[in-house]
């Protein structure tokens, strides 16, 4: 074990962030490079020419594999007398998001990150027997990455299996020492099956699954479907492989050819009403999304620029319903009857109605401009309603970490398509 503040080779060990049947992993600092990473050591008692034999493997197994979803090596070498492989550092953990709340969307983009990367090792003749949550690493922009190939078996005429794995995520067969391919599919369908469902399907595995009633409420019956045949008891019924799985979840995404156009559309219709409900449950009233996008039905707020689902301009606030007491003739939007300007358009002020100042709870910060006489601003206001000064302060969402790339605004990127603040479109 290396302790905090140590040096070890170029690294500063930071702290330990993991460990394994066979490994712990350390978060370090590069002295040299000045950039963070990951350390992967065995552990020392397990030093023997079998066990460095498994990890020369993995080396070698993840050097084969160029994926963007495949967490690529820095370096393997030892140091110190330790056998380490230095990767790069990820925020955390899929394990570690599924103890937040998690939007379909998010959970759709996770399983097909996964999809794409197993089938990629699949196609190198690569079983990876121990695919887990914690064995995909998360990224900026929601991009995961799997790891640990360490009991990973090469696919040769005759599979003979060691019987690793993570119990809770082992296909029956793989633990009786028989993996395939199939044994990573079985672990495929329990992980969508937990991201969609909170529930973690046990032993004996009879369909269907608690979480079932969740599982409907956030999936088409194709991709349900999908995830029943990902974890058939017997092997022999599930997909093949992950490519062929990969290829059945991105047909279930798709209205069926034989569809009439308007059962595809009332299809669609209903998962963006399930996702437009979802969001309104969680964010509706922190920002207050009274409205509903023209095009897409959306929800979406006054201080808007853009519809957040389908990009839709909105520059000008529809004739609805206003938050305060008067509205900005040049964008529509409410203002209170003491401001002097718009706090959401840039033009000529105004002559306040009110000469009284007025409260607001809604108030959050204040102007930064020295010269500005009252100094108060809401949130996501682009202009000091008082002296017209930008406002230069990066709005966040109250309980949400994303941020814009563009303007650095925050965004609810589990739902969100666009960036309703500067319309720039978001990274999925």
């Amino acid at each position: 074990m290396l302790r905090a503040k140590t040096k070890f080779g170029k690294y500063l060990i930071e702290r330990k962030i993991g460990e394994g049947g066979f490994a712990v992993v350390y978060q370090a600092k590069d002295t040299i490079e000045g950039i963070r990473v990951a350390l992967k050591i065995p552990y020392g008692n397990l030093i023997t020419d079998e066990s460095l034999d498994v990890f020369r493997q993995e080396v070698r197994l993840v050097a084969k594999l160029e994926h963007p979803h495949i967490q690529p090596l820095k370096y393997a070498d030892y140091i110190e007398g330790h056998f380490v492989i230095v990767t790069a550092l990820g925020v955390g953990s899929l394990e570690d998001r599924l103890t937040k709340r998690m939007a379909a969307k998010t959970a759709l983009s996770f399983s097909r990150q996964m999809l794409e990367a197993v089938a990629s090792a699949h196609e190198h003749k690569i079983i990876h027997c121990d695919l887990k949550p914690d064995n995909f690493l998360l990224f900026p922009d929601n991009q995961l990455r799997l790891i640990d190939f360490g009991i990973a078996r090469v696919a040769h005429r005759t599979l003979k299996g060691s019987g690793a794995g993570t119990v809770g995520y082992m296909a029956p067969e793989q633990a009786m020492g028989q993996p395939s391919f199939r044994s990573d599919v079985f672990s495929l369908g329990l992980i969508m099956h937990r991201m969609f469902s909170s529930k973690l399907p046990e032993w004996p595995y009879v369909w269907p699954f608690p979480g079932n009633d969740r599982l409907k409420s956030q999936l088409t019956p194709d991709l349900i479907q999908l995830i029943q045949k990902a974890t058939q008891v017997d092997a022999k019924k599930r997909f093949a492989d992950a490519k062929r799985m990969l290829d059945a979840f991105e047909q279930a995404k798709r209205p069926k050819a034989n569809r009439r156009s308007v059962r595809a559309d009332s299809t669609s219709s209903n998962w963006k009403t399930v996702q437009f409900r979802q969001f309104k449950r969680e964010f509706g009233k922190l920002l207050e999304t009274k409205q509903q996008c023209g095009k897409c039905a959306g929800p979406v707020a006054e201080a808007m620029r853009s519809c957040p689902w389908c990009g839709k301009s909105r520059k000008k606030h529809p004739d609805e319903e206003i938050r305060f007491q008067v509205a900005c003739p040049r964008c529509q939007r409410g203002m209170k009857s003491d401001w002097k300007f718009c706090a959401w358009c840039y033009g000529e002020g105004f002559e306040p109605t009110s000469n009284r100042e007025l409260g607001d709870r809604r108030y959050a910060t204040r102007c930064t401009n020295s010269r500005c006489q009252r100094k108060l601003l809401m949130p996501f206001m682009r202009y000091c309603p008082w002296c017209n000064v930008k406002v230069k302060r990066k709005w966040k969402i109250e309980g949400c970490s994303d941020s814009c790339r563009s303007c650095g605004w925050g965004v609810a990127g589990e739902f969100w398509s666009f960036c309703p603040w500067c319309t720039k479109r978001l990274r999925s």
